[in-house]
């Protein structure tokens, strides 16, 4: 019988399956054998590398750009902090762990406990910071029990540090930590709970350029959360720096002047409108803010009287007093109610109605013209000037010299002084203006307001002839690697609405006022320098109708000192305005200030002579 399965086909496809039986055979004795090696040869090390090792991802902080001065000295820089965090999932027992790292550390239990409860929510493989910036001999704590802590970790970021704090408070600003709300604002979108942003000032108008971009890295960690290597890092970019226009020695040396005192100082480049110098007195430090500041030390912040956290250059506002008779004499020129000629005769008040307005000096200045008036002060010269020009008139040209409204300077808060009208009058208290109420606003009293700022910008644009700059702060702004983002470029606001013939006469009782043996800031005068400028002295309470013969008549508290400048004469390279809260002159509290302050600038930053030459006293009375 004939086999029809034996041929040659059948004898190639045993073959072939033969073959095919063989390699699979094969397979299954590599796969049996590699399998015995994994579980039986390695197979205990490779489950503890499973049960202790995992892959994490985490965040690597920008470092935030820096600060610095108009001449390259770095103001705010960014110093290493250990940060102290515990992952929840790995500190077991969390209870024992937290004991353990308050007694290794001594940072107080209830302090860690209360981090953790804020925290309550947060995924447990996440890590929750405890405390920022624990500092060295904590972190030594830490390594050294490292084993005995699980889930305890110190990473290293960039925390904020104000080399020369307090010094600069007010322009620099201070961080803090981000709040709930802040945390839902778009503009901190990248942000995480935990990260500190720029709360006031240059740090906070500027946190979109400071910020840098946050980096992250994928990390395997062991049992006790503790890193074992990198697996992939994204580098962090750094923020921009920011130059700004101030000279730091210039500061310094106002912030110095102004020490013991209420007040503020501002200088400004009259050829630009870049700030110089802006001291607030008195000053805050900010690193108290960075490394945690307590309750008490909050309170005794907010609620001192002398109001440190209030930037008094463009955040306070004072009556200008007679710094505002530039205005006045400038407004009575321009409108034609007096010229270089015109005089009226001072006896030392004023009758008006059934009041007397007085003239600081009491004895009277006599026969007054334009010159004399500003170089004096002679309050009854510029009371009938106001009257003929009227309030309204008044308020024009206030505003057209910058004041009433905020000057635009790149800070946070400004205020904008107040110039009052007629229609603002019957607008805010429903009373008509009274005329005798024009006399208080001609010697800059009454319902008027300025800030330091606005009266620095006012003495910038006599100086340099007429133009009006908008204040810069911001200099320039830079990457990390040097590039230029930005960089500032003066801003015309506006003109003096004054002629050149007029504002020559107004300049030159205002160079009268520091150089004429007569002048109320005589005794400032800087031998060579050509400085020009204007004493004031501000009202704080209402006259006393009983005050006696000689006594102090504006009442029992003393009034403000005020005093705006430039220098030199032609061509100024520096305008300042001082304020001294309680002052009482400004001949005697602003006006050296003010000059030592253009002194040190115009010399290069030369300190003060040990021994300066003899002043000869002033011949008319400090009143102003």
């Amino acid at each position: 019988m004939t086999n029809y399965l034996d041929n040659v086909d059948s004898d190639w496809f045993s073959k072939r399956l033969s073959a095919a039986l063989t390699v699979v055979i094969a397979a299954f004795v590599v796969l049996i054998a590699r399998l015995l090696f994994l579980q039986v040869i390695e197979g205990g090390e490779l489950r503890r590398l499973s049960e202790i090792n995992s892959i994490r991802l985490r965040s690597v902080d920008a470092p935030r750009g820096l600060i610095y001065d108009a001449h390259d000295r770095l103001m705010a820089d960014n110093r290493p902090s250990y940060d102290l965090s515990i992952t929840v999932k790995d500190a077991h027992p969390l209870e024992r762990t937290i004991e353990k790292l308050s007694r290794y550390t001594g940072i107080d239990e209830t302090l860690l406990l209360d981090s953790l409860e804020k925290a309550k929510g947060t995924r447990a493989y996440k890590p929750v910071l405890l405390k920022p910036d624990i500092g060295r001999d904590a972190l030594a704590a830490i390594e050294v029990n490292r084993w005995d802590l699980p889930g305890i970790l110190v990473s290293v970021s960039p925390r904020r540090d104000y080399i020369f704090s307090p010094s600069s408070a007010h322009i620099l600003g201070y961080m803090g930590e981000i709040s709930v709300e802040e945390l839902k604002n778009k503009i901190y979108g990248d942000c995480k709970s935990g990260d500190f942003i720029g709360k006031y000032g240059i740090e906070r108008v500027r946190e979109d350029w400071l910020r840098g971009k946050r980096g992250g890295q994928q990390v395997e960690v062991n049992a006790t959360g503790q890193v074992v290597r990198a697996i992939n890092t994204v580098d962090a970019t750094p923020g921009h720096n920011i130059v700004l226009s101030i000279d730091h020695a210039l500061q310094s040396t106002a912030e110095q002047l102004l020490t013991g005192q209420a007040g503020a100082a501002v200088a400004v480049d009259p050829s630009n409108g870049q700030i110089l110098a802006m001291a607030s007195s008195p000053s805050f430090d900010q690193n108290a803010f960075i490394s945690g500041m307590s309750h008490e030390t909050w309170n005794a912040l907010v609620s001192d009287p002398s109001h440190p956290l209030e930037n008094k250059a463009i955040q306070a506002e004072y009556p200008p007093a007679s710094t505002y008779k530039i205005i006045v004499a400038a407004a009575g020129l321009e409108e034609g109610v007096i010229d270089e000629n015109t005089s009226h005769f001072c006896p030392g008040f004023l009758k008006f109605g059934n009041r007397s307005y007085r003239c600081w000096k009491k004895w009277g200045h006599g026969e007054v013209d334009v010159l004399k008036a500003l170089s004096e002060s002679c309050d009854v010269y510029f009371y009938k000037v106001g009257l003929e020009l009227g309030v309204d008139r008044l308020a024009w040209y206030a505003n057209a010299f910058g004041l009433g409204e905020p000057t635009g300077v790149d800070l946070d808060h400004e205020e904008g002084g107040l110039i009052p009208t007629a229609q603002w009058k019957k607008k805010r208290v429903g009373v008509s203006w009274q005329k005798g109420e024009t006399l208080s606003v001609s010697i800059g009293q009454g319902f008027n307001l300025a800030t330091p700022l606005q009266m620095a910008m006012v003495a910038a644009a006599v100086g340099n002839g007429g133009t009006r700059y908008r204040p810069m702060i911001v200099k320039s702004i830079r990457t990390a690697d040097g590039q230029t983002k930005y960089e500032s470029t003066p801003e015309v606001v506006g003109r003096l609405p004054i002629s050149e013939k007029n504002l020559w006469l107004v300049k030159e009782g205002l160079f009268n006022v520091v150089n004429d043996r007569h002048g109320t800031a005589w005794r400032s005068r800087l031998e060579g320098m050509g400085m020009s400028g204007k004493t004031g002295t501000a009202q704080v309470a209402g006259r006393r109708e009983d005050a006696a013969e000689g006594e102090n008549d504006w009442g029992s508290i003393k009034d403000h000192a005020w005093f705006v400048a430039y220098a030199p004469r032609e061509n100024p390279r520096i305008a300042v305005a001082v304020i001294i809260e309680h002052g009482e002159h400004g001949s005697s509290a602003a006006a050296p200030v003010a000059a030592e302050m253009i002194r040190f600038y115009l010399s290069g930053g030369q300190p003060k002579p040990d021994a300066p030459p003899a002043v000869e006293p002033a011949t008319s009375a400090e009143g102003d």
